[in-house]
């Protein structure tokens, strides 16, 4: 369906523009991309412009400069921080001999690489579809490449409508096919709701450690690895947190700057898991000096996706990696842990159950033969402590929300006393 571009590699040339009338991508971060994509980078090239070049995205002396360094430094791959036009892309193609690959469609390729389950395959292709869709106005010439006499409707142009009719007919039998596993979530979020049971979601920059301490906190086997996007499809599992009881914990993707939009729209199924948590545990590498500008680029995906008026607790993660006095100094701005070494996760917890209403502790008296409701209690994650009395029934002190209080009042035998 696309021109013939040149071969791909793995020796890359990142070219970062820098462009003063529009937002630009973190600098690290593409380098950062590129190795999750086990691409080899051979040298960065930087340059500033007031706005993209109509021809080339970049001025020609720029172009004439690349095509040096990728002969100096012998790479075949030259990787952009921004998104070209069709036009643009195909330009500096033929220019350079080489291929092009654009921020999105890195992503893209980490995504397409990374996607395990049939939902997160079919989020992928949907986002790749998309993308092409874009790629067929005025960029691949081979789709005109044959003319027809007067009067009558060139080849080309029978071609692009021929390509057009397949992306659309394939984007929408693939929409047809997320929709119904968006409504198999719905379904599962509705039985959880009417058990009662709150969802806490992981959200981040990618990278942070959100699957490490996902593991940390359920025992679960989800990859984590220290490279962007180790973790695309949505894991959950069940948890006991004390004085809550039982709650869902979902795992998710991770963020970037300026996410592409055809992303966000492919994943809305995954990110409803986010939109609709009661929950979020905003988890952020405390160890990287850009730690403020990752949690407002997260915040903004928060915005776009309709999710930033959640409630949030903020995960300070990699705590392990700073000196004492810098972690002294971090400590007001969030809950210090370290997931790699289970360190700061009882804090979690505990700063988990108080945002979700747990209330100071209560007390309930069972009778010595109630071992069934004393075993509930502690399946629960309630009791904080046990005191056996003179006449050989059990005290227990609790900790929970309401809910769970409620429930408990509503126990048969159970007598809850108002002492605090």
């Amino acid at each position: 369906m696309l021109f013939d571009r040149p071969e791909a590699g793995r020796r890359t040339l990142l070219l970062q523009v820098e462009l003063r009338q529009k937002a630009n991508p973190d600098a690290q971060e593409l380098t950062e991309l590129a190795r999750s994509a086990q691409l080899v980078v051979a040298t960065v090239t930087a340059v500033k412009r007031e706005a993209p070049h109509p021809r080339w995205f970049v001025g020609s002396g720029k172009v004439t400069e690349l095509a040096e360094l990728l002969a100096v430094h012998d790479a075949d791959i030259v990787l952009v921080n921004h998104d070209l036009s069709p036009a643009q892309q195909r330009n500096l193609e033929q220019a350079l001999d080489c291929r092009l690959i654009t921020r999105t469609e890195l992503i893209l390729t980490i995504f397409a690489d990374r996607a395990r389950s049939h939902e997160g395959q079919l989020q992928v292709e949907l986002a790749q579809l998309k993308h092409a869709q874009t790629r067929l106005v005025r960029g691949w010439t081979h789709l005109d490449r044959q003319k027809g006499g007067i009067g009558l409707r060139g080849a080309g142009e029978k071609q692009i409508e021929l390509d057009q009719r397949m992306l659309s007919e394939r984007i929408k039998a693939t929409q047809a096919k997320i929709t119904e596993v968006s409504k198999r979530r719905q379904q599962n979020r509705r039985g959880r709701n009417r058990r009662g049971t709150p969802t806490i979601t992981l959200v981040g920059y990618t990278n942070a450690g959100k699957s490490t301490l996902f593991n940390s906190l359920t025992n679960a086997q989800v990859l984590a690895q220290d490279m962007l996007f180790a973790t695309l499809d949505p894991t959950m599992r069940r948890v006991q947190i004390p004085g809550t009881g039982e709650v869902v914990l979902a795992d998710t993707v991770g963020f970037v700057s300026l996410l592409p939009h055809t992303l966000v729209e492919a994943f809305k199924a995954t990110l409803e898991e986010v939109i609709h948590s009661d929950l979020l545990l905003h988890v952020v590498d405390i160890s990287d000096p850009l730690w403020r500008d990752r949690m407002e680029q997260v915040q903004q995906v928060l915005s776009e996706i309709g999710a930033a008026a959640l409630r949030q607790v903020v995960v300070l993660n990699k705590a392990d990696l700073l000196s004492t006095r810098q972690q002294q100094e971090m400590a007001s701005f969030g809950v210090l842990t370290s997931a790699q070494l289970s360190q700061g996760l009882d804090d979690l917890v505990t700063e988990i159950g108080s945002v979700l209403g747990v209330v100071a502790p209560h007390q309930v008296v069972l009778p010595a033969a109630d071992g069934s409701n004393r075993a509930w209690l502690y399946r629960s994650g309630a009791v904080l402590a046990e005191t056996i009395l003179n006449d050989g029934s059990v005290q227990l002190t609790l900790q929970a929300d309401e809910q769970l209080l409620g429930q408990i009042k509503q126990k048969s035998g159970l007598l809850l006393d108002k002492s605090r």
